[in-house]
């Protein structure tokens, strides 16, 4: 199917990370056919990835309450019915005035087969190995072999079978003049000066599986402070602030705190500017990896093979000798994937990553 001077839409409103291994899709079909159009439906919360890319021209911002979320609720699943009513109906009258001639599924849910019934005509293409009946909303379904491993990689099967081949040059995350321009001035307003490396630490993730002890992220961070010409920003969003707040009050030096005053775009600026990142499984990571800075990550319960950082220089950082990694677990009663991980372990990988400190003349 010739992707030239179509209009194509993308289905993938979550999660996180799952959004920034979508990213290679568009920049591939942007620079094999850049006459295309593309438009992305995404959770209003995400919406600032696809907004700053300049390869999605248009971007459908939904609201539709989740239900995994721990804190959702009884009322979880009515919530989020109501939602996807609402938000059906208004993509509806979005596009009906200039529908889409191809949509591609890459969530693979019966929600998201649900939405591309909302676009009126076109081609939809979907995974076909794909969960929730969704294959059935399919007019075409690509095989996933059983050898392709890593969910990037699968996102990338759309490429080719649109005649795009991906490229590694598709690998990049946009943030935008205003984020890059806000972000400059609070590195400023820290005192951290442009040349200073900087390692971007991200200590919380959505599972509690994943969290490492916060008396050992302080170790961590304070060690790297002694180095010379190294800050250390500590990221993540406002619901992130007491498990950072903690790290703070364990340490010995003073890092920079980013946690709740950037936003997406903001934060993309910022692991862009950064010369490291240290941190979970988590949509950070993802973004540090697109955006080319190498990445230490601490993994416990999920799948480096299948969620790790991905085309970047990196080190995987693991628990020795554990029968139980890869659980898939969000509760967990000794969490001995995560405390497995010494200090040592994940300061030896940093110091594999960041350059070297100048010798004294």
């Amino acid at each position: 199917m010739d992707p030239r001077d179509k209009r194509i839409l993308i289905l993938k409103p979550s999660s996180l990370g799952d959004i920034i291994h979508t990213l290679p899709v568009v920049h591939a079909l942007k620079r094999c056919a850049p006459g295309c159009s593309i438009g992305w439906v995404v959770q209003k919360a995400y919406a600032a990835i696809p907004e700053s890319d300049p390869a999605v021209d248009r971007v459908y911002p939904i609201a539709i309450s989740s239900t995994s979320d721990p804190a959702a609720g009884r009322l979880a699943y009515w919530r989020a019915l109501r939602d996807t009513v609402a938000a059906l109906s208004r993509l509806r009258g979005q596009f009906r005035s200039r529908p889409y001639d191809i949509v591609l599924d890459l969530h693979a849910s019966f929600r998201s087969g649900l939405i591309g019934m909302a676009n009126p005509g076109g081609t939809r293409i979907g995974f076909a190995d794909a969960r929730e009946m969704n294959t059935l909303f399919q007019h075409r379904r690509l095989p996933v072999p059983p050898t392709l491993v890593h969910a990037l990689d699968k996102n990338l099967l759309f490429c080719t079978a649109l005649g795009c081949p991906p490229k590694k040059e598709d690998l990049y995350l946009c943030s935008g003049e205003p984020a890059d321009s806000r972000v400059t001035g609070f590195l400023e307003g820290r005192g951290v000066p442009p040349d200073d490396s900087l390692v971007y630490i991200q200590p919380a993730a959505r599972w509690a599986t994943k969290f490492w002890l916060r008396e050992r992220w302080a170790e961590l961070a304070d060690r790297l402070l002694g180095r010379p010409e190294t800050r250390v920003v500590l990221g993540g969003g406002r619901s992130d602030r007491a498990c950072i707040d903690a790290i703070v009050e364990a340490m010995r030096l003073r890092p920079v705190v980013a946690a709740g005053e950037l936003n997406l775009a903001e934060t993309a600026s910022l692991l862009k500017r950064s010369t490291l990142y240290i941190g979970l499984d988590s949509g950070p990571m993802h973004m540090a990896a697109m955006a080319g800075t190498p990445v230490v990550a601490l993994f416990g319960p999920t799948h480096p093979e299948r969620v790790g950082p991905y085309g970047v220089e990196h080190v995987i950082v693991r628990a020795p000798g554990l029968d139980c990694l890869g659980c898939r677990k969000r509760r967990c009663d000794h969490m001995e994937c995560m405390r497995g991980i010494s200090v040592d372990m994940v300061h030896e990988a940093a110091l594999r990553l960041l350059p070297p400190v100048p010798e004294e003349e």
